[in-house]
């Protein structure tokens, strides 16, 4: 078949609109997703402009102190002080917020300026990759994002003198700069650096500004200064932050590019690179489709069109964090202020591991390919540099806050199920580094078989948390033949069992001399870490902590149905704390069950592990339907860096890793009627959810791949195969479901 130049164009034209055709069709999943769900109540998420696990995320901030401002934005506020670059989303932790802009409608000649400025909610529009407001001075700012550039586009109201103002000092709640630096290089271009302090006592950023324009004036420090090689240091000054306006008088419109690096000034000019034109929707674009991939991920159907927003907002939540941390060759600077250079992929941070060992990493061993294998090694990196495993890794610093060494499980995780590309005998090594640490109460640990009280307070929960990690390395060790290792750590995992007190059926701190703390009260909740013997909870939420072994923890009862009962009564106990400092975090409850906080998420699947299925699908419906919402407040607490959004991403498909290191997954009650998960390896999971409705929370019959199914779980293995399981839903439980021991999910006792 000859065809000439003109026959050719035709048909790469036809398949240009084909291809278009089936881009517009595809991109269906971002309408779904609202970054406003989390930032209202206790969620602390930020709705600004990011891409999945970007170094920037470009979000506005109010201006205030305080709780519910740690993410730098609270649905409730009702003014807007600055666009900053880096944001913790979910967290109960006030930090970054760095490298702030903030345009204005006049220059102000003083060095301390309240930029703040009223706007309404009204004015106000989010979406993946995309936001914008109009503030009530007539300034409408829109904000777009790439992996390590901001854009920015500003449009001032007539008779202004466009302002845009950079504040190095722009700090709430814990974080306060030590150093910065702005030094101009022309009449279009900035770069400069803030060093400062907060949670990480070390941290550092590097940033390049670009104009679309040239400025005709720029005041440093509230002062005029020379336009070219005009520099201020806050070392100079003798202050720990300094700012600069720039002003465009003459133009109604002016666009800015912030590049930022933790290496240095010149590798934040080279990735400026990413963004090398002036095309504000080609950016937004370009980080819609990003979305729109990160998104198809996961395909759901549902006739609820409330729950796909639902789902599919939760799913966004759960690709923000961890961050990017090196530039594009993989370079970085850790929290010392060494250089250094990832050998492969690049580095992360913000591994808020206590919250998201549980069911974020998991779900990233099926969502994240390539991706997952750079957090683990970035992992493996922080113990190069530091000599233990992260405990929760801000900007490569150690915060070593919260209980557990939860790297173990996160790790253990990936090489049980062979994430290529990490070193599985040093992963070992690492897991053990952490394991016999001398900090930590962990050589307390080794030596009674738990944390004593009269130690460290947290107690209770510092020994069964531990006992879990524990078993993550039994596993890793037996994998790799390590016999050792493997008796060793296996004996350490049933340390949960030196705290259950058999008269109340509760997990309770005990002293070095072996003895119970006395007076208890399982309601009683203490918030300060040194004093309390559950974090952030009380006994009735942390008793239940044994994922490993549940049917280890119900052989220590007394009676035979003494853990399912202690389960009932859980869920119907009265939903109050006792104490004068009761922890905030405890939040979202059904009886003493709080969903709100993470210590609970795995009790309602703990039944199915007894052979009660029904008890499971009954509690997580109920769960469902009263903890997610399509709301600012759609979430019981904190987001805590996406662990209460995978939550709910897998429970509403019908699943979850109660016990999230053996790579089996337990059945729930899903709510959606179909979920296709696209695997690492290619191949689609489906989940069909037969006569689903809000009416019908209890699976009557499972198959998976056309034949009758009868396990109360799947393995990861079973998934990457591919294929069709497939819940018969009812109004009314089915009690045979579940009978015969071998279908129940695995425990150390079985």
């Amino acid at each position: 078949m000859n065809l000439n130049y003109k026959s050719w164009a035709i048909i790469f034209a036809a398949a240009g609109i084909i291809c278009n055709s089936s881009s517009l069709n595809a991109q269906q999943l971002t309408k779904y997703v609202d970054p406003f769900i989390g930032t209202g109540g206790h969620g602390h998420t930020y709705p600004g402009a990011t891409v999945p696990f970007s170094l920037v995320q470009l979000s506005p901030d109010n201006g205030k102190n305080g709780w519910d401002w740690v993410s730098g934005y609270h649905i409730s506020a009702d003014s807007i002080a600055g666009f900053s670059h880096m944001h913790l989303s979910g967290t109960g932790i006030g930090d970054w917020l760095d490298i702030a802009i903030m345009p204005l409608v006049k220059p102000v000649q003083q060095k301390k300026v309240d930029t703040r400025v009223k706007f309404s909610h009204d004015n106000e529009k989010a979406s993946p990759g995309f936001y914008q407001v109009s503030l009530d001075n007539g300034i409408q700012a829109q904000l777009t994002a790439t992996e390590r550039v901001g854009y920015h586009q500003y449009q001032f109201p007539a008779g202004s003198q466009p302002t845009i103002r950079l504040d190095l000092h722009h700090a709430h709640n814990w974080d306060r700069p030590t150093q910065t630096e702005i030094r101009v290089i022309d009449n279009q271009t900035v770069v400069g650096k803030r060093y400062s302090t907060g949670w990480a006592t070390q941290q550092h950023i590097y940033f390049a500004i670009k104009f679309d324009k040239p400025f005709a004036e720029i005041l440093l420090n509230g002062e005029k200064s020379q336009l070219a090689g005009g520099k201020i240091n806050s070392a100079d000054k003798n202050e720990p932050g300094v700012n600069a306006q720039f002003i465009f008088p003459g133009n109604q419109e002016v666009a800015l590019k912030v590049a930022l690096s933790t290496s240095s000034e010149d590798k934040a000019l080279l990735a400026m690179q990413e963004i090398p034109n002036w095309d504000f929707n080609t950016v937004r674009t370009a980080a819609e489709q990003k979305w729109e991939k990160e998104l198809g991920k996961i395909k759901v159907e549902s006739s609820d069109e409330t729950l796909k927003k639902i789902f599919y907002s939760a799913l966004y939540h759960t690709a923000v964090s961890p961050t990017l941390y090196s530039d594009s060759d993989g370079a970085y600077k850790n929290y010392k202020g060494e250089s250094k250079k990832m050998a492969n992929g690049q580095r992360y941070t913000l591994f808020s591991l206590w919250d998201t060992f549980r069911a974020l990493k998991p779900l990233f061993t099926i969502t994240q390919g390539e991706r997952y294998t750079d957090m683990m090694n970035s992992m493996l990196a922080f113990y190069d540099e530091n000599g233990l495993l992260p405990v929760w890794d801000l900007s490569t610093f150690e915060t070593n806050t919260m209980t557990g060494y939860h790297a173990i499980p996160v790790l253990a995780d990936a090489v049980l199920k062979d994430v290529p590309g990490i070193d599985q005998e040093k992963a070992f090594q690492a897991m053990l580094a952490s394991a016999n640490q001398s900090i930590r109460q962990v050589p307390d640990y080794i030596q009674y078989g738990y944390v004593p009280q009269d130690v460290y307070g947290g107690s209770v929960t510092s020994t069964l948390e531990y006992a879990f990690d524990d078993y993550c390395i039994s596993l890793v060790a037996k994998k790799l033949g390590k016999k050792k290792e493997y008796e060793e750590f296996t004996k350490r995992a049933k340390n949960y069992t030196h705290l259950f007190d058999p008269n109340s059926g509760f997990m309770r701190a005990k002293l070095k001399n072996g003895k119970f703390v006395e007076p208890f009260d399982p309601f009683y909740s203490e918030h300060e870490f040194s004093k309390s013997q559950y974090i952030e909870g009380n006994a009735w939420q942390h008793s239940f902590f044994v994922p490993h072994d549940v049917r280890g923890l119900a052989k220590l009862f007394p009676k035979k149905d003494g853990l399912e009962k202690m389960l009932d009564t859980l869920f119907t106990a009265p939903s109050y704390m006792t104490g004068e400092n009761q922890s905030p975090d405890a939040s979202g409850f059904i009886g003493q069950y709080a969903h709100g906080n993470e210590p609970s998420h795995h009790i309602a699947y703990m039944y199915s592990y007894l052979g009660k299925p029904w008890k499971t699908q009954e509690k997580v419906r109920a769960i469902i339907d009263s903890m997610y919402h399509e709301r600012p407040d759609g979430y019981a607490g904190n987001e805590d860096a996406g662990q209460m959004s995978a939550w709910g991403v897998w429970s509403m498909m019908g699943l979850y890793p109660a016990s999230p290191v053996n790579g089996e997954y337990v059945f729930g009650s899903p709510v959606l009627d179909r979920s296709e998960i696209t695997m690492p390896n290619g191949k689609v999971f489906t989940i069909v959810a037969k006569n689903n409705s809000k009416q019908t929370p209890y699976i009557k019959s499972i198959r998976w791949n056309g034949k009758p199914y009868n396990k109360l779980y799947i393995t990861h293995n079973d998934m990457l195969q591919g294929g069709t399981l497939e819940f018969e839903m009812s109004d009314k439980p089915n009690l045979k479901l579940g009978k015969k021991k071998n279908s129940w999910p695995t425990s150390m006792e079985n």
